[in-house]
């Protein structure tokens, strides 16, 4: 039990390091890749080829004077952004990154923090707290633009993650309505991701997840040109560092969702090939590890197409940003929901 407890303590050590490394530097890599987009150098100063510009960044924002208004709230000043740091962190918990490893003393670990068998309602219910943070934030600022940008924000969360949930559903159908995440990524473990019955239920859920982590072109919560700063006005120092931290993360977990729902996670073609080949047993720890970075690589691929959206598509107009959530891609989950349970009761998945 004790060997147990020191196991799930170091991984989610690592997890979490994972998490703050990868935010970190997706802030340069960002930034590299804008410059590219726009032919420019990008940052080069701190460290060789700007390296050291994330560790810069962050001792920029921890030493900067921290302003708290006087007329805000300064509780719930202080909480907004602590929560909404909290929750992006919190959802990492149940993403099983790489498969179970046997050690040479008979022990079975895996690569999870913990695995639930309700995990995807747990990932739905965090990632709806989330807002509060952005929520409370914004009114306890007690600026009339940054209540605005909460605002925005709350009713973005709510339009979008309607069609998220009914995508959700339909992904579950197809996966034998399991909702433990470890038993989603393993039913693609026979080289069929879920992306190939769920086209179009990938398609919902990445837009969704673009609006929910508040990415361009739907960062309407923070919209500089009629908002000043959004929610996050009145932030300064590591407070507003949380806010503008929280959201890479938030695009990490949610490239993680995205590569292990629909993915296969940390499978891939021809594993069990490669493994044979290599000699590697079941139940090995360098099938974990293979399988961690075949996960990790995907995670990467969604990151820079994230970036890729954000500096080629413009902002939407706010209108036009409720029109796509509620009358196109609610109409269109509903649509995939009932192809799906046509679709898997004639495959014999299900009955009624």
């Amino acid at each position: 039990m004790l060997s147990f407890i020191i196991y799930k303590l170091l991984v989610c050590v690592i997890v979490f390091a994972i998490s703050l490394g990868v935010a970190a530097y997706s802030t340069l890599w960002e930034r590299k890749f804008a410059a590219f987009l726009q032919d420019r150098v990008g940052p080069d100063r701190a460290g060789p080829k700007g390296i050291l510009q994330p560790l810069a960044d962050g001792g920029k924002m921890f030493f900067k004077e921290e302003i708290i208004p006087n007329v805000s709230n300064r509780f719930l000043f202080i909480l907004g952004p602590s929560l909404f740091m909290l929750t992006a962190l919190m959802t990492g918990t149940v993403i099983p990154w790489g498969k179970d490893f046997t050690t040479t003393a008979g022990n079975t670990y895996s690569f999870q923090i913990t695995d639930i068998n309700i995990g995807v309602l747990y990932l739905l219910g965090v990632v709806s707290i989330g807002v509060y943070g952005i929520m409370i934030g914004g009114w306890a600022s007690n600026n009339k633009y940054a209540l605005l940008g909460a605002i925005r924000a709350s009713s973005q969360m709510i339009s979008y993650e309607i069609a998220m949930g009914i995508s959700i559903i339909a992904l579950i159908v197809t996966s034998g309505g399991t909702l433990s995440l470890r038993e989603i990524v393993e039913s693609q473990d026979a080289g069929v991701c879920n992306v190939v019955w769920q086209p179009l239920g990938f398609l919902i859920f990445f837009v969704c997840a673009l609006a929910e982590t508040n990415r361009a072109p739907f960062d309407l919560p923070e919209c500089e040109a009629e908002l000043v700063g959004g929610y996050h006005t009145e932030y300064s120092s590591m407070k507003l560092g949380l806010f503008l931290f929280a959201e890479y993360i938030n695009m990490f977990i949610s490239s993680a969702i995205m590569s292990a729902f629909y993915f296969g996670g940390y499978n891939f073609p021809f594993a069990q090939e490669l493994y044979n080949t290599l000699g590697l047993e079941t139940g090995s720890i360098w099938i974990s590890i293979i399988g961690f970075g075949a996960f990790f690589t995907k995670i990467i691929i969604f990151i820079n197409v994230f970036m890729w959206i954000r500096w080629t598509l413009p902002r939407f107009r706010y209108d036009q940003l409720m029109n796509l959530g509620w009358r196109i891609l609610l109409p269109l989950s509903l649509l995939n929901l009932a192809i799906t349970v046509v679709v898997e009761y004639f495959r014999g998945n299900i009955q009624f």
